[in-house]
């Protein structure tokens, strides 16, 4: 996500008055959001609080988080990118294809008024969920709404943030984008990170089938993954390291108990609006670390001779390569 359109939760308390929630439901997933970052809290230019801010819910079925909406628009199943897509259109006052719009689910005079609202407000926000990252088109849902914010920005100020499912996501992202310059769906089996969405992306991987062996580290794909991706995890070799024990650890061939981030172990965390927060731990334990495990198992691995691949004829040489065989790690 670009800087453009990046915000804190601060500054969405503090500015937003239009706050659109796009394929997610924060009043069962997450249930402070609402009273601690955005329609409930009064902000600074917001002194009014509830009363001086529009709320929009975009899902393709009636949520509890509809009942706090002002706004409700269901749309059909697996068509948030043409909703996008003929929403930058309205924004720019282009024409769009009356076909294309009746096949949304929405009416064009409901797309038109949700597109002069977020050229007029003052501050608005996307909040999107899985809803919209995980159904058909996935990666290019995410995109289509970025560029929809980033278009409004030739209007007002507009920001967009993934609403984050399991602790720390935001914390594998960062790390990663700033060790390898992308947040996901990397490759490092040539020596430097190659980045393809779709292609490399865990869960399409492990669908495909095409690793043959993965290290969990802070997850549960067992519990959320398509079933598919579950049974390949369960047909090959993982590993996992988890302070308890999960579904995905009880599918693993291996499985290291860790001391719990936060709790027994020190560490910092991300929030959502990838916001560092350092934690300290209140006990001790007799486990170690997830940071301890992943060094001694990386330097098992360096202490390993170096890998020979046979091909025509030629034996060729690769140096402790990062991912040499297909290894991902979710």
């Amino acid at each position: 996500m670009g800087g453009k359109v990046s915000c804190t939760l601060g500054e969405v308390k503090n500015r937003a008055d239009l706050i659109i929630y796009w394929g997610g439901n924060p009043a069962e997933c997450h249930p402070r959001h609402f009273t601690k970052y955005t329609i409930m809290q009064k902000g600074k230019y917001v002194p009014n609080g509830r009363k001086g801010r529009t709320m929009v819910l975009v899902d393709i079925r009636e949520t509890p988080s509809a009942k706090a909406a002002d706004i409700f628009l269901q749309i059909r199943p697996m068509k948030d990118f043409e909703v996008l897509t003929i929403l930058r259109a309205l924004v720019k006052n282009q024409p769009v294809n009356a076909e294309s719009v009746a096949e949304t689910g929405l009416t064009l005079e409901q797309l038109q008024d949700l597109a002069d609202r977020m050229k007029k407000c003052r501050f608005g926000v996307f909040f999107f969920g899985m809803g919209l990252s995980m159904t058909r088109g996935k990666h290019m849902n995410s995109a289509a709404a970025l560029t929809l914010a980033a278009a409004l920005n030739a209007f007002t100020k507009f920001v967009a943030m993934p609403m984050r499912g399991h602790g720390n996501v935001t914390g594998a992202d960062v790390v990663l984008r700033y060790t390898t310059a992308f947040p996901f769906g990397i490759n490092l089996s040539r020596g430097y990170p190659r980045f393809n969405p779709g292609e490399f992306s865990t869960i399409d991987m492990l669908v495909r089938g095409d690793n043959d062996a993965t290290l969990v580290l802070g997850a549960d794909p067992g519990a959320t993954m398509p079933q598919p991706a579950i049974d390949h995890l369960a047909r090959t070799p993982t590993i996992v390291l988890d302070p308890k024990v999960t579904h995905t650890s009880r599918l693993a061939r291996v499985h290291i108990t860790t001391a719990a981030t936060g709790i027994s172990a020190p560490g910092t965390v991300y929030r959502m609006d990838e916001i560092p927060l350092p934690l300290r731990p209140a006990l001790k334990s007799p486990y170690p670390t997830d940071e301890e495990v992943i060094r001694r198992i990386r330097e098992a691995v360096a202490r390993k001779p170096a890998w020979y691949a046979e091909g025509n004829g030629v034996g060729q040489l690769v140096e402790k390569l990062p991912n040499p065989s297909g290894t991902i790690i979710a």
